[in-house]
């Protein structure tokens, strides 16, 4: 040491120390930005941060508007020109096609962490698939024994069967302001959509059946990803096969017969595969809306995609379908927006954190040009 402090000196020495000092706070540095990273991507805290960050209320529905539309169309071709009319087993496609795309992000270490198995009962996620599946199945079967009109006016019915639900299980108060709104889009929706209410006994306690699961569906997914560190993914992923299960046994009761002999050829393997990419994108999309804004808001939004159809059909193709619809379509269009200013101004719904640890994920079913098409979420 004598011939290296006779060489650097006391400046010498204070440099090196001041080096190491460096270097150890860089290592410190690095080792905190590791364990952040670890924590954002390997726990569900982590996760849920990072999809509030990425995907917002906005977002989210916008993405799931574009969505809706698009399963739209690939269902139309699947149902119309391919002849698969077999709504159940393409829901079943549907799910069995979004949980071998999770178990590949899985398998990249890209599919989010679900919070621990004690935090929520197995029973919650068991129940959660089973409503997601009943909800599916009594739809189609209300649209195979009602008529149009008589299914949009059970849609319709969700909306109240929300508001109350909400308030009986969990207190949760709707402002007078938004009561009105909802009412008024309610009503308008109902003259632009409503054109008979034909329907016989049995369709109608299926339609009236089919309204609180369809509700309750909603609350229990939106309430989930809201009072619990869940994300739409990892959700998915754990109640998919439970789905699946249900869809099988609901299949040979609600299908009709055939779907085992049908002819595959690459044309119809081709729709099918579309249809079920945009039923997973549907499914997530949908889970993002819920988790981000509330039951009520996504209701809306499958309202105001009803409506946005209707007139774009009216601006874009001349269908014509009538001045009594479209002029229910612009009120029920100004009462959405006026929901939306609602929102806006006020706290977010999906701030109500509410302690029952339940969720979502639902069906928007759409008719167009007479093809009945079941969107998945």
């Amino acid at each position: 040491m004598g011939v290296l402090d006779s060489i650097l000196g006391k400046n010498g020495r204070r440099f090196i120390k001041r080096k190491d000092s460096d270097a150890g706070e860089q290592g410190r540095a690095l080792e905190e930005l590791r364990g952040m990273l670890y924590n954002e991507m390997n726990t569900s805290e982590g996760a849920k941060r990072q999809q509030q960050k990425m995907c917002g209320p906005f977002v989210a529905m916008s993405f799931n508007f574009a969505v809706a539309v698009g399963i739209i169309m690939a269902n139309k071709v699947v149902m119309g020109k391919v002849g698969f009319n077999y709504p159940i087993a393409l829901s079943l496609i549907h799910y069995a096609a979004a949980w071998l795309l999770m178990l590949i992000l899985r398998a990249f270490s890209l599919l989010p962490v679900a919070p621990p198995s004690k935090s929520t009962p197995f029973s919650s996620l068991f129940a959660l698939g089973a409503v997601m599946s009943l909800s599916t199945g009594l739809a189609n079967i209300s649209l195979q024994h009602n008529s149009v009109g008589f299914y949009q006016m059970a849609k319709i019915a969700v909306t109240p069967t929300i508001v109350l639900a909400e308030f009986i299980l969990f207190t949760k108060k709707v402002s007078f302001q938004k009561v009105v709104t909802l009412a008024i889009v309610s009503i308008g929706l109902a003259v632009a959509t409503v054109t008979d209410l034909e329907f016989n006994l049995f369709g109608a306690c299926v339609a009236l059946a089919w309204i609180i699961p369809s509700a309750i569906n909603k609350i229990l997914w939106s309430n989930m990803q809201q009072s619990a560190n869940w994300t739409a993914l990892a959700l998915m992923w754990k109640t998919t096969p439970i789905t699946i299960f249900f869809f099988m046994a609901l299949m040979p009761l609600l299908d009709p017969p055939g779907v085992l002999t049908f002819n595959w050829d690459l044309n119809s393997t081709f729709a099918v595969f579309i249809s079920a990419l945009f039923g997973f994108l549907l499914q997530w999309s949908g889970a993002l809306a819920l988790g981000a804004t509330s039951a009520t808001s996504h209701v809306v939004l499958g309202q105001f995609k009803t409506v946005v159809i209707m007139l774009g059909g009216y601006l874009l193709f001349k269908s014509d379908p009538g001045l009594v619809s479209l002029f229910g379509a612009l009120i029920a269009l100004c009462g959405m927006s006026f929901y939306t200013y609602l929102n806006l101004r006020g706290p977010n719904e999906s701030a109500t954190v509410i302690k029952s640890p339940k969720p979502k994920s639902g069906e928007d079913e759409k008719e167009s040009d007479g093809i009945k098409t079941v969107d998945s979420v």
